[in-house]
């Protein structure tokens, strides 16, 4: 089956298809190992097609803003986006940089959110022209694709000074080189914070102090190197600026200002960077966030018209009346935006133009507001920063020492600026005074500080219902206390309802006041916070008890009797596959779509679209026979590398889809699990047989250990160690599960242990005295862990939440852990190699049909 709103296709080269609501589809062609063009018969399609490129805030929101005024029945719609993945919020890349966020958390709408609501995404695909005249767009994988109305959406990028060295001959960056733009480079960096010492940031804006902070926060020693005399120059005033650059040198980076780097050195990879002056910083790792440059190149091939971006109207049209343009490419009224709150404004407008809501909606520009930290440092800007005419008052309140500067500018009795550093106390009332232009108390001074009369700032009761709160999304506290006089009763489902909060995240206290005063006291917990997934409405014991009692064995099966409605929801699926398999073993009934496409392959996708294969090699054991194997599958499927992991395994990186099956055949060694929320591995150190400082044999218990578990289901990744004295050669504190023998027969478990972007020692679970005890109490704390651990929420979480003495009290009564022997023996009794299973037998015609590449590759001419 296909999946809701998108199409099957059964084959390549003239297969027969199925598309949304039974159309015809006809494949035109392809490139091989490529995504075929699929043409819609338009003698059966009666919808409009809108074609929208660029998948980042702007695009995807203009998407959820057309689907709200029921635009699905008006259009098909299909999205381009440059990036393999879904719409993810741009906004939080420096928390995922800094390791305060996952970037799961990012995500605004998934693969799977486009095909629910019959979105067509066409992921990884770059648009490189439009033919205005045929009304067809065409893409670099050699599709075209037709239009009656098209949205540029294409955002902008990281702009790269021109320094020598910078780029290698095919014009890609020096390795070392990065930018600070896209999930994948943040990935990258994260990836080199384990291997690099020393780093520059060029660019001492928002995202290179925030890149600065967060490489720090890694362990690097970090340089800042800003071209403009001081700190955040677009926003701050000199002697902000100046503050600021205090403030950020007490956290240990070092900035230099008012100079540019002419020249990267370094021949394989970065090694430092000459400055104009002459002065060299070493380093092993650059950042370049010098700031960025509206996309308008497929415009400009495209004959539209591109000043400093694409030109536009108030109702966001170039000058081909079908072809539109939102976000940080357009240009209106002379103004280009960097923000996502004026994004978001021309998604509403243009969508209640197109949709015919308001055929008339115009933009007519933005007033930008801004609340936010950088590098540790409140900071609240709105509109001008200086006096600007002769009349302007300006009023200014330093205290470099505190790292405080206020400041406000004032024109004609009204607010038209405000800059608010190391204090935003008063930035509610500044905000509402600046949106709503109303007047100003005389004494001036009242608008920064609070005076000894006890008149106190603004609180909640006091803004008028027009005072913005979510200056990303333009919610008013009115909104707020409209969704929850609709029914709203708790600060999550306000969100949800209002979208407040969902942006940059730096109002969501302020919101969490409103909804408080709104529901006067009668705020209940937020009840989807206690849910186990967000699609039923169920903490996961009564979840679980409701599975039991109904006998509900497949995710449908789920939604069906639970759900509201019946809804089904994507976001929900993939835990509830983890929790049936949990509770029924083999008993449970599969269904490929409750699944990630890691698990439904049995490998972990990469970048590029491509696979990476973990054959299983227990305790980090093989044999000459399997390393003589894996060379021969690596040589005859043109692996592209061959890499040890730190799980004391082989990983085979590059592996396209369609050879899986045959690859695992050829393989005949059993699933790693390196891409499953799942037991991964055990590592070991060599142990007694062979080290001279080893008490125990720990080789073969992290064998027997990986024997027992593997592939064991759980509400997250598991991996464990067994270390065979204290030196801990194979981490075992740092596990979620750690064994360490201390001699005399003795071994120490330890639980909740990290050793990812937080790192955190394994709490001391017990000290036992024989291999098999080690075997059943690790059981008895997996099973416990699985029956009562959220989705998603790893050991080292867990641990801490629930209480190292509450898992222990569980773990010492009889009652209870004969119930958790019983749990996890009917996992392992239920345990199937899906290499072996679904390698000769795919559970569906397309699970191994080949991947979209998400790369560009070699062009066909499409017939």
């Amino acid at each position: 089956m296909g999946r809701p709103g998108g199409a099957e296709v059964q084959g390549l080269g003239g297969a027969e298809v199925q598309g949304r609501g039974g159309m015809d589809l006809r494949v035109l062609g392809g490139r091989p190992g490529g995504v075929t063009a699929l043409h819609v018969d338009d003698g059966l399609e009666t919808r409009g097609r809108l074609v929208v490129v660029g998948n980042g805030m702007a695009g995807a929101r203009f998407v959820e803003e057309v689907l709200e005024r029921g635009g699905d029945e008006q259009f098909c719609i299909t999205v381009f986006g440059d990036e393999p993945h879904g719409n993810y919020n741009r906004i939080m890349l420096s928390p995922v940089l800094a390791g305060e966020s996952h970037e799961d958390e990012i995500v605004l709408n998934s693969h799977d959110w486009y095909a629910d609501n019959g979105v067509t995404l066409r992921a990884g695909v770059r648009v490189e022209r439009i033919d205005t005249a045929a009304k067809q767009v065409h893409a670099d994988d050699g599709t075209v694709t037709p239009y009656d109305h098209l949205v540029l959406a294409t955002g902008s990028y990281s702009f790269v000074p021109p320094m020598t060295g910078v780029r290698r001959d095919d014009g890609s960056l020096l390795p070392g080189v990065y930018g600070f733009r896209t999930i994948d480079e943040t990935r990258a960096m994260l990836e080199a914070t384990g291997r690099c010492r020393r780093a520059v940031v060029m660019g001492g804006g928002l995202l290179g102090l925030e890149a600065a902070r967060a490489l720090q926060g890694h362990g690097l020693q970090v340089e800042l190197v800003h071209a403009m005399p001081w700190l955040m120059n677009a926003q701050l005033d000199a002697e902000a600026g100046a503050i600021l650059k205090r403030s950020v040198e007490s956290l240990g980076i070092t900035v230099h200002l008012d100079v540019l780097a002419t020249e990267v050195l370094g021949a394989d990879s970065v090694e430092g960077v000459l400055l104009k002056d002459g002065r060299r910083l070493d380093c092993d790792l650059l950042v370049v966030a010098a700031g960025v440059r509206p996309h308008t190149d497929v415009a400009v091939r495209s004959g539209l018209e591109v000043e400093r971006a694409i030109v536009v109207d108030d109702q966001l049209r170039t000058e081909d009346p079908d072809v539109y343009a939102i976000g940080e490419c357009a240009q209106h009224r002379g103004e280009v935006y960097g923000l996502v709150a004026p994004a978001w404004e021309h998604a509403k407008v243009l969508a209640d133009v197109l949709t015919g809501t308001d055929p008339d909606a115009e933009y007519t520009g933005s007033r930008t507001a801004t609340k936010l930290k950088v590098a540790g440092v409140d900071v609240a800007v709105m509109g001008v920063s200086t006096p600007e005419r002769d009349d302007d008052e300006f009023l200014v309140i330093s205290e470099p020492k505190r790292g405080v500067h206020l400041s406000v500018v004032i024109r004609d009795d009204k607010l038209v600026g405000a800059t608010l550093l190391g204090d935003t106390r008063k930035v509610a009332f500044l905000t509402q005074a600046f949106d709503r232009g109303a007047p100003l108390p005389e004494e001036r001074i009242r608008l920064l500080v609070d005076l000894s009369d006890g008149v106190e700032e603004v609180g909640v009761a006091e803004m008028p219902a027009d005072s913005q709160v979510c200056n990303c999304n333009g919610v008013s506290k009115g909104d707020i206390c409209g969704a929850v006089a609709g029914g709203c009763g708790s600060v999550g489902e306000v969100m949800d309802r209002t979208r407040a909060g969902k942006g940059c995240g730096s109002c969501k206290s302020l919101v969490k006041q409103i909804v408080e005063w709104a529901a006067d006291g009668d705020l209940a917990e937020d009840p989807a916070a206690s849910w186990y997934v967000p699609g039923i409405p169920l903490a996961k014991p009564e979840l679980t008890a409701a599975i039991r009692e109904q006998d509900l064995r497949s995710v449908s099966a789920v939604f069906a009797a639970l759900a509201p409605a019946g809804k089904e929801d994507a976001k929900s699926k993939m835990g509830l596959t983890s929790l049936l398999k949990m509770i029924w073993g083999a008993d449970f009934i599969p269904q490929k779509d409750g699944e990630f496409i890691n698990d439904r392959v049995h490998a972990n996708i990469q970048r590029d679209g491509t696979f990476s294969v973990v054959p299983q090699m227990k305790g980090g054991v093989t044999t000459p026979a399997q390393l003589r194997r894996i060379a021969d599958v690596a040589e005859k499927y043109e692996v592209p590398m061959v890499k040890v992991t730190g799980g004391q395994r082989i990983d085979l990186l590059g592996v396209r889809k369609e050879d899986l099956p045959a690859m695992w055949s050829d393989l005949g060694m059993p699933s790693g699990y390196a891409y499953g929320k799942s037991m991964r591995t055990v590592k070991t150190c060599v142990g007694s047989d062979f080290c001279r400082f080893g008490l125990g044999d720990s080789t073969q218990l992290g064998i027997d250990l990986e024997t027992r578990f593997q592939g064991i289901e759980g509400p997250a990744k598991i991996k464990m160690a067994v270390v065979g004295c204290p030196r801990n050669c194979a981490e075992a504190y740092v596990k979620d599960v750690g064994v360490v023998a201390i001699g005399n027969g003795k071994w120490e478990v330890y639980v909740g242990g990290a050793a990812g972007a937080t790192v955190r020692k394994g709490d001391l679970l017990a000290t036992v005295g024989s291999p098999e005890e080690v075997t059943t109490l690790t059981g008895r704390f997996v099973q416990y862990y699985r029956e009562n651990a959220n989705w998603l929420e790893r050991t080292y979480d867990f641990v801490p939440r629930v209480g190292l003495e509450a898992v222990r009290e569980v773990l010492a009564d009889d009652g209870l852990c004969a119930d958790l022997d019983a749990g996890i023996q009917r996992s392992v009794d239920a345990y199937t190699d899906p290499w072996g299973q679904d390698g000769a037998d795919p559970a569906t015609p397309g699970q191994f049909r080949p991947a979209l590449p998400l790369v560009a590759l070699p062009k066909v001419p499409v017939r």
